[in-house]
C-alpha cells in the first residue's frame, strides 16, 4: 500500500459533465511525489478537461481529488500557488524579452523583487542564456523557448508541474532534449504530470495512464502495459485499446 504522504495527486471517480456529455468519467488515479506520470490519449479523449480540474481551473461535476494535499473543490487557489503549468504554446510572451518574461511570471506567482532578481540570474545561468537574455522571446530558437518556458513554470518552486502537450509540433531532437530537462527536474524531487498524444513519449514516463473516450482504460508502467497487451510498443498498446473500444 502506498504511503499517502508520498502522494502528490489523487483522484477518485472524478467526473466532469457538460450537459449530457461526459467529458471525463470517473477518473481514478494516484501520482507519487517525484514521479513522471504520463497522461496519454488521442485528441478529444478528455485529457485537457481532467487536467483543468486538477489544476483548480474547472470544478468537477462529482468525485474527489487532491493536488499537493489541497482539495480541488475547496482549495483551488492554494492548488494554483503550489503547481506550475506549461502548455503546448510554451506559455511565454513573444513580445517580451527573456528576462522580462521571467520577471513577469515571477510577479504573477507572488515573488518579491529580490527573489525575482535571483531567479532570473539562476535561470539565465542554468540555461546558458546570456547571449539572448535581452532579446525578444520571438527571436530565440524553438529549443531555447521550450527550456525557458519549462524553467519559468518552476520559478516559484512548485511541488508539481503540469505539462499540457508541451512537445506538440516540436522536432524529435528538441523533444528528446526537453525530456532530459524533465528527467533532471524529477531527479530534484519535482512531480511531473504530462499529457501527450505521442505514444513514444510514454516510454519516458515512470507510469502512464491512457484515456479513451473520457475514461482511463489502462494504467501502469510502460513495461507492465506492453506485457499486459503482449505488444512491443506503447503505440501498439494504444492501438489495442482503441480497437477494443471500436468493437463494442
Amino acid at each position: 500500500m502506498v504511503n499517502q504522504e508520498n502522494i502528490a495527486v489523487k483522484a477518485k471517480q472524478l467526473t466532469r459533465k457538460f450537459g449530457d456529455f461526459i467529458a471525463t468519467k470517473e477518473l481514478t488515479l494516484e501520482v507519487k511525489k517525484g514521479e513522471i506520470f504520463g497522461f496519454l490519449g488521442a485528441n478529444g479523449a478528455g485529457k485537457t478537461t481532467a487536467m483543468r480540474m486538477l489544476c483548480g481551473l474547472l470544478k468537477p461535476s462529482s468525485g474527489e481529488a487532491t493536488v499537493a494535499g489541497f482539495d480541488v473543490y475547496k482549495e483551488a487557489e492554494k492548488i494554483k500557488k503550489n503547481i506550475g503549468y506549461m502548455s503546448q504554446k510554451f506559455s511565454l510572451y513573444e513580445d517580451l524579452k527573456v528576462t522580462e518574461n521571467i520577471s513577469l511570471f515571477g510577479g504573477i506567482y507572488g515573488l518579491n523583487r529580490k527573489e525575482i532578481k535571483l531567479k532570473t540570474q539562476n535561470i539565465i545561468e542554468d540555461l546558458n542564456l546570456h547571449s539572448v537574455a535581452n532579446k525578444l522571446v520571438r527571436a530565440i530558437p524553438l529549443g531555447w523557448k521550450q527550456k525557458l518556458a519549462f524553467a519559468v513554470a518552476q520559478v516559484h518552486d512548485p511541488k508539481i508541474i503540469f505539462l499540457d502537450e508541451p512537445t506538440g509540433g516540436v522536432d524529435p531532437l528538441t523533444r528528446r532534449q526537453f525530456w532530459n530537462e524533465i528527467y533532471a527536474s524529477a531527479d530534484r524531487g519535482l512531480t511531473i504530470f504530462v499529457t501527450t498524444h505521442y505514444m513514444d513519449e510514454a516510454e519516458y514516463c515512470h507510469r502512464v495512464s491512457i484515456m479513451v473516450d473520457g475514461e482511463v482504460k489502462a494504467l501502469g508502467t510502460p513495461r507492465e502495459l506492453k506485457n499486459q497487451y503482449q505488444v512491443n510498443s506503447m503505440d501498439d498498446v494504444f492501438t489495442e485499446l482503441a480497437r477494443g473500444t471500436s468493437t463494442k
